[in-house]
């Protein structure tokens, strides 16, 4: 059995081949067996992300994100949270004292172009672990890979339920929160500025974010007196959006909502503004406009229009914790910048992996996986955080955030007006919105 791992350390953008390959190839180590297991001085880890497509700008910034991890991991550079995580297993020596080293692939936010690209990644450069994704559909796409090759797959940015929903798989485990939680945070701070009279139209990408995020914002306004007038799907690959906007004058909605992300997001809200909604008088009442899901780097793109607009994030970085703060001393002293909720939960992610590996002593996907299920952690930027074990979902605080209406800066266009409580967003792991799955047994791929 050929125990060289090849091609380590090399970076490699736009991997998208291997679609013929063959299995991933089985390394053995005494009793144990499983996929790729590192047999010399390094570990490979592949970080898969969108470095092209509508969501390219999120992958960017998450491969920042993996890149300084791995050199916190390696001892290089500050240390950033392995200085505030509140486990103290990872010693920057690498991974059990393995030189961490990575390749990384193109998504090309497709979900075909994710799952060859992290195919390619294990089978051809040895990966024990996947990372990445910007869009739910890859991210569900290449768990379903990793857990039929046998590896771990620490989701990166993806918020449809789905994914820890009726695709869950145990080997795939997500730090980011979910759409469902966007709704419990978001709707009570929508009634009490908006009033519990309203009426809404939704613009929705039609894919599984979209149709998770639209299902979870109706279910939580409906529940506290708003009505759902119209719900739109819209394609992904879509760069206008006056030919679904121009509808929405014909109704009597007095809300919008903007179930679109990245790219999307910046064009069908600018569309929006462009055909004068934010300054129309709908029911007596100002129109407004929601995105349910926000991010710092789609609030640049869209520039003055985010003035005032609610929606929810994951992480932000003016937040004053100490993990927070040391994640964004570390980020901007590297890049210039402060990180993305992108960059800080692949950043975390990659350490949680690390972490597990740490505290199981084994690669071995089964030990992680036990490691992680059940995790309680702080120090990461999101207060007390559980990796709950019945369907591999982090649960912990909700940010409700909206445009500020005066920035000071490229990167200070969005306040925190809410820390929703981790309370009031957790649901019970046989909720409906996220039934129609089993989380499986874990597969080491022996």
């Amino acid at each position: 059995m050929n125990n060289k791992l090849t091609r380590r350390g090399l970076l490699k953008t736009g991997a998208v081949g291997g679609a013929g390959l063959a299995l991933p190839t089985i390394f053995t180590s005494g009793a144990s067996a499983f996929t790729n297991e590192p047999m010399g001085g390094t570990v490979t880890l592949g970080f898969n992300v969108p470095q092209s497509g509508p969501y390219a700008d999120e992958g960017a910034d998450e491969l920042r994100a993996y890149q300084l991890a791995v050199e916190h991991l390696n001892g290089e550079g500050d240390g950033g949270m392995l200085n505030t995580f509140s486990s103290k297993v990872l010693e920057g020596n690498g991974i059990l004292g393995k030189k961490v080293e990575y390749v990384t692939g193109d998504t090309q936010t497709k979900s075909d172009a994710a799952r060859a690209s992290a195919k390619s990644m294990i089978e051809k450069d040895g990966a024990v672990m996947i990372t990445g994704g910007s869009s739910s559909g890859v991210a569900v796409a290449v768990q379903g890979l990793c857990q039929e090759a046998g590896v771990i797959f620490m989701a990166g940015l993806t918020h449809s339920n789905d994914t820890t929903g009726k695709d869950k798989k145990a080997n795939g485990f997500r730090h980011f929160f979910n759409a469902y939680m966007s709704g419990a945070a978001l709707a009570p701070v929508l009634t009490k500025m908006y009033g519990t009279d309203r009426k809404a139209y939704h613009l929705t990408a039609d894919y599984t974010w979209g149709w998770t995020q639209e299902e979870s914002i109706v279910a939580a306004t409906e529940a506290l007196g708003w009505e759902t007038v119209n719900t739109v799907k819209t394609p992904l690959a879509a760069t206008d959006f006056s030919s679904y906007i121009t509808p929405i004058l014909q109704t009597d909605a007095d809300v919008l909502v903007l179930n679109h992300y990245g790219g999307n997001m910046v064009n069908s809200l600018t569309n929006a503004v462009q055909f004068g909604l934010r300054d129309k008088i709908v029911n007596g009442k100002n129109f407004e406009i929601v995105v349910p899901l926000y991010s710092r780097l789609m609030a640049r793109g869209a520039g003055e229009n985010v003035k005032g607009i609610f929606g929810s994030t994951n992480w932000h970085w003016s937040l004053q914790d100490e993990g927070s703060k040391a994640f964004v001393k570390s980020f901007g002293t590297k890049y210039g910048f402060p990180p993305s909720q992108a960059a800080h939960t692949c950043y975390v992610q990659t350490l949680l992996y690390a972490d597990a590996v740490a505290r199981a002593g084994s690669f071995n996907p089964c030990a992680v996986g036990e490691a992680l299920e059940g995790f309680e952690f702080d120090g990461m930027g999101n207060g007390k955080t559980l990796y709950r074990a019945e369907d591999h979902q982090c649960f912990k605080d909700v940010l409700v955030v909206k445009g500020k209406d005066n920035p000071t800066s490229e990167f200070d266009l969005l306040e925190v007006v809410e820390v929703t409580p981790v309370e009031q967003v957790t649901y019970a792991p046989d909720h409906p919105m996220f039934a129609g799955g089993a989380l499986g047994s874990c597969n080491p791929g022996a």
